[in-house]
């Protein structure tokens, strides 16, 4: 079974994603890979708090913890995947990527990289 840091490589080599951070529930890196040198300390901050935020939404609309969220921005796009006890994954893609088969498999192997943390 790969490790944490190949998994994350394997996952920015992907087309249309640009950049991948796994981060701990209280917004800590853990692992990281991008194409181009970008900040991974206060995304995986920001990050931290839109997941706590997206759960509270969730639970107060009777849905239930976040599991996944696409954010689509100017610039591009933004999935949150919670991966068990708080710890995240982040992707940054470009805004025209084809992002359907990620989705699917972040769906399918959620569990196993949960374990890899």
């Amino acid at each position: 079974m790969p490790g944490l840091g190949e998994v994350v490589r394997g996952l920015v080599a992907r087309e249309g994603v640009e950049a991948v951070l796994v981060l701990s529930a209280d917004g800590l890196p853990i692992e990281h890979a991008a194409h181009q040198t970008f900040e991974a300390e206060p995304l995986a901050a920001l990050t931290a708090t839109l997941a706590q935020y997206a759960t509270r939404l969730g639970c107060g609309a009777g849905r239930g913890a976040l599991r996944t969220a696409v954010l689509d921005y100017d610039r591009g796009l933004l999935v949150v995947a919670q991966l068990g006890s708080g710890d995240c994954l982040a992707i940054l893609a470009q805004p025209d990527a084809n992002i359907g088969e990620l989705l699917y498999d972040l769906r399918q192997h959620r569990p196993a990289l949960a374990a890899l943390l």
